[in-house]
């Protein structure tokens, strides 16, 4: 079986742009709106798909150890900022709460290590994301092993997909970001699922977006955050 023929969606740069979106409606609400949950619901689609997007280009990439190093370096880049955005006020208290990019590097790092079998690597991102204050923990590395290991099979990725966030039925009630429904709480985890057929099934649009964009986003869209809060204040 060919390991790079996928099955799934390989409409990357679609699926980017969605994510994107999601992600920076999440931040705003997070930043300027956090008594509405909503903004929050909708930017359950962008860990997700950004967790596809690094499965494939792990799969498709010519030099892994490059792709890793552009983590890697956005992720250091980006932390001052993110910190900046969402916690100006405590700001060296918070530095150490890791950014999403440190956590696609070392999901991405584990995923491509268990395609190595490089089980001490592999060992060792497991430990760190259990361990260290990452952004989502190691909810990606366990998306990206869903994605890598159903690569052929999207109906069985769809299920275990799904069935990976089934637990967010049941939820704290006073848990602010709940969604309610006829007085039981569902955690808002659940619109990740909102995610499956925009990864499971093809669109095909045939956007093509600078890869550097979608490195570069992420840290000017939260710089932009810092500066909206600064003129506000």
């Amino acid at each position: 079986m060919n390991e790079r023929r996928l099955q799934t969606n390989l409409d990357t740069d679609f699926l980017k742009i969605i994510a994107i979106i999601s992600m920076t409606v999440d931040h705003v609400g997070s930043a300027f709106f956090p008594q509405y949950p909503v903004f929050r619901w909708i930017g359950r689609l962008a860990f997700p798909i950004f967790c596809y997007c690094m499965t494939v280009g792990m799969l498709y990439t010519r030099d892994i150890k490059k792709y890793l190093i552009r983590l890697a370096v956005f992720a250091f880049l980006s932390q001052p900022v993110y910190v900046l955005a969402f916690n100006a006020d405590r700001f060296w208290e918070e530095f150490t709460s890791l950014n999403i990019f440190f956590t696609l590097f070392v999901s991405l790092l584990g995923l491509w290590s268990f395609r190595e079998k490089k089980w001490w690597l592999f060992a060792a991102a497991v430990l760190a994301l259990m361990c260290i204050n990452f952004d989502y923990a190691a909810t990606g590395l366990i998306l990206m092993l869903i994605f890598y290991l159903c690569r052929n099979k999207p109906w069985l990725g769809a299920a275990l997909y799904v069935l990976s966030y089934l637990p967010a039925l049941n939820c704290y009630p006073d848990d602010p970001l709940a969604l309610t429904v006829a007085g039981h709480a569902i955690g808002f985890e659940i619109f990740c699922i909102l995610a499956a057929p925009l990864i499971f099934l093809n669109t095909n649009t045939k956007i093509k977006i600078s890869k550097w964009f979608f490195y570069a986003f992420y840290p000017l869209h939260l710089l932009a955050i810092y500066i909206v809060k600064i003129i506000l204040a």
